[in-house]
């Protein structure tokens, strides 16, 4: 470095020296801030919705992602990436990046004992979009036949799953509503189906 350099580079220098000051102040505070921060939380890699999902049916890979939460707010029973939910029937919607828990699953091991999961097909399925999987219903059964008052056929039941998209199936009408109830409730829709119009009310929760 030549000398004329070197002395016009000291002048640079004094005539900046505030600014230069300043500039190794904020240096020295960021570095200290950096270093006295805590290190990021852990992660955990869960299972979540790539997009909005319907329930009633089994998820493809397509609608599944990986997704990071810190340890702290993973939910209980969190999907990890690999779990097998091929076979698996969502009881309900998903939002698009909500993570996959076991409960979002219809299961056996879901239900109460003594209690089966059971499909009633609602005659009017404008009227299921009124529900939620979690919701109570009292289910009764129309005929045609000139009487008082519909049947009641099963009082609070609990709905589990709410397939969707199985209405234009084979030509058939209505919408499916799964329903967790014994033996007794079960047979009765059963028979009623044959021959009737399945409607429902919403009920107050009381479980």
């Amino acid at each position: 470095m030549s000398r004329l350099l070197l002395r016009d580079l000291l002048k640079a220098v004094r005539r900046h020296r505030r600014l230069l000051a300043g500039v190794s102040a904020a240096a020295a505070v960021y570095c200290g801030m950096t270093a006295l921060s805590p290190p990021p939380p852990p992660t955990v890699a869960v299972l979540a919705a790539a997009r909005d999902l319907a329930g009633g049916s089994p998820p493809t890979a397509r609608d599944l992602r990986t997704l990071r939460l810190p340890a702290a707010v993973v939910p209980a029973g969190a999907l990890q990436p690999g779990s097998d939910v091929v076979r698996r029937v969502l009881a309900g919607p998903v939002r698009s990046g909500e993570p996959l828990t076991d409960a979002r699953f219809v299961t056996p091991a879901s239900l109460p004992t003594g209690q089966f999961a059971y499909p009633v097909r609602v005659d009017d399925a404008d009227l299921t979009t009124l529900l939620q999987v979690g919701d109570r219903i009292d289910l009764y059964a129309a005929t045609s036949t000139p009487v008082d008052a519909a049947t009641p056929l099963a009082s609070a039941v609990r709905v589990i799953a709410l397939p969707a998209g199985r209405s234009s199936v084979a030509g058939t009408s209505g919408a499916l509503v799964v329903i967790g109830a014994g033996r007794e409730v079960i047979s009765r829709v059963a028979q009623a189906t044959a021959n009737s119009r399945i409607s429902f009310a919403l009920t107050p929760d009381t479980s």
